[in-house]
Parts: C-alpha cells; structure tokens; sequence
C-alpha cells in the first residue's frame, strides 16, 4: 500500500467471513452444473467459474495499486461459440482477445486509475437475443453474477477504501447496469463512486425513477454518476442496444441536449487491432458529434466507411470508445480530480 493512503472517514471496508466463503463457494459449485430442462431448452454444461481469490480470475490486478482511484472495468462479448453458451475463462485464445481490450478499451482509463478486470462467463452473441429480458435470463446471469462475485472481492480485499469508476461497455455495460441496480442503493458505494462509463447500452429514465441512486452525468466533471452513449451514423433505423427513454451525453463537449461538438473538439480517435489491442492509428479531430434530441443517440459522420461487425448499418456499437478515446482518457482524469478535491 502506498504511503500516502489513508482510509475514508466514513468507509466501510467489508469484514470477509466464513459464512460468505461457504456461501460464495456453493454459488459457485451450483453454477458450474448442467442446466436442465426446467429452463426449457437442451442440457448445457457450464464452463467452470472463477475463483476470484485467485489472481488467473483477473485479467488485470495489480499487485501494488499505486494510483489514488481504481477503475473496475467489465469486457464486452468477445465469445463467439453458439454451444456451450456461457465463455470459458480459462481458454487461452479468449483471455488473449481480453487483454487486448485492456488497452483498446480500459486503457483510456488505466493512466488515472489502478484497472482491475475480472474474466467473467459472458453469454456468447449467437444466444444473445434482444428481445428477451437479459436480467433475467438464466445464461446471461451466470456471467452477471460472475461480476457481482468479482465485485464483492474486490471491495473486501483490493480496494483499500479507494474511489473507483466502473467500466464497461456492450455485454459489459449491461452487466455494470445490473450492478448499479442492485448494489448502489448502499450509500457507502455511492459515496466512492467516481463515474459509471455504462458505454454501448443504454440507462433509460425508467431505471433514474425506478432506482433513484442511479443519476445521469450532467457536465464533464460531476461525480457518482452514469456516463453513457450510444453511437450511430445519420440514416440508422435503430440500434439492439439504444433503448426508449436513454439518457445519453456528447464525450466531445459533455452536453445532454443537441448542442453540436465541432471535430476541433475531438483530442483524438485511436483505432485499434481488435485481437491484440495494438495501435493500428491515431486521428486527432477525426470527427464531431451531437446528440439525436428524440433517439438520443450519438450521432457522427465518420470521413471513412468503417466496418460494422455484426451490427445493422449505420450501429457504430464497434466505435463507441475508439471515436472518442483520447476524450474518454481525458475525462476520466477530470473526474478523479473533482472527486479527490470534494472529498
């Protein structure tokens, strides 16, 4: 621990104890056994789940975090198999794509922030379906809770009483939204939240009324709130991940309504090799943005035809950090100073 480091006044830091060992280990073992028939679909076996305790759960920990706030940062879907429907943790190839994602992704973040990264059991795209209710779906919450295991060992033995911004975007986003549901109505949380940069799915109005904890980022510099966009290009008939009522904000001037943001304000887009993570390129003021007032989608005119993945046209989901990167790792910098000079 770093010399300079004193805990909160107010902080709480977990006590571990037996009985959430047990409890957390038995989680685990049911997890991993076969799901059956009552979930009205074919037997799948479940790829082992994590033991966070140990440092091959994480695909970022550092051993001497020496940065004043941390970021815990959640990957997006990388898995790509239709069966066995949850990802493997432990298969090489994919822990490699995730750590290409530390830099393409959590890299904006990791200059300001000690990056802690769970490897989680994402559902993989093939069994993704928008249409059916995520939270809900016994698949996709083996990986959600996955993530809620990770997060309550991070609290209780990483932490340190440390702010911390939470990341994460696609798969990612959804889970960190799950998160926030659920947890955040604890005031000790609140108090240490720098950001939540819920980037690639949507916080909607429906969640500020229904979890009133939950508050939307305003300006560049205000804390314990949501971060999030959605980006698309003029034309786009809709997106999976931009949901009715989606609070949204411009990372190139940090304003809610319609206010245009001139490429001048753009401190750099960084393209990235999607396996690796390596730089292919940098363009600074490589293109502005303005939020679609009705949609509140993000909505730019990129100079070059740029490859969409699986998305519909003109669903930019695959650039929502990469448009913007070099203003992301600004901000978040801006919103750790603000936090450390109000508390």
């Amino acid at each position: 621990m770093a010399s300079w480091y004193a805990p909160a006044k107010n902080w709480r830091r977990p006590v571990p104890n037996v009985r959430v060992i047990i409890v957390v280990s038995l989680f685990c073992i049911l997890s991993t056994a076969p799901i059956g028939a009552a979930d009205n679909d074919n037997c799948c076996e479940i790829p082992a789940c994590a033991d966070y305790s140990a440092d091959n759960a994480w695909a970022s920990r550092p051993a001497q975090p020496n940065k004043r706030a941390d970021v815990f940062y959640v990957y997006p879907t990388i898995y790509s198999d239709k069966s066995p429907k949850n990802m493997d943790v432990f298969d090489k190839r994919l822990r490699r794509e995730v750590q290409g994602l530390l830099k393409s992704q959590a890299g904006a973040f990791s200059p300001a922030a000690n990056l802690f990264a769970p490897y989680y059991r994402q559902l993989s795209f093939p069994n993704l379906d928008s249409q059916k209710d995520k939270f809900h779906n016994t698949y996709f919450r083996i990986g959600m809770d996955d993530v809620h295991r990770a997060f309550d060992y991070y609290l209780a033995f990483l932490n340190q009483g440390r702010p911390f911004i939470l990341a994460g975007h696609s798969q990612g986003a959804i889970i960190l939204v799950d998160l926030l549901r659920r947890r955040f109505h604890d005031p000790v949380l609140q108090e240490k939240l720098v950001a939540a940069y819920v980037i690639g799915y949507s916080v909607t109005r429906e969640d500020l009324k229904k979890y009133p904890w939950i508050k939307p980022a305003q300006r560049a510099d205000d804390t314990g709130v949501v971060v999030s966009w959605n980006t698309e290009a003029p034309g786009c008939s809709g997106s999976p991940v931009l949901l009715p009522g989606a609070v949204s904000i411009n990372p190139l001037n940090w304003k809610t309504d319609g206010t245009p943001a001139d490429k001048n304000l753009n401190l750099g887009a960084v393209f990235f090799d999607d396996l690796t993570g390596a730089i292919k390129r940098e363009v600074p003021h490589y293109t502005g943005a303005y939020l679609d007032t009705k949609t509140r989608a993000l909505m730019t005119s990129p100079p070059e035809k740029l490859d969409l993945g699986r998305f519909p046209p003109g669903v930019l989901h695959k650039y929502d950090f990469a448009l913007w990167y070099r203003n992301i790792e600004r901000n978040a910098q801006d919103r750790i100073e603000a936090y450390l000079q109000k508390h």
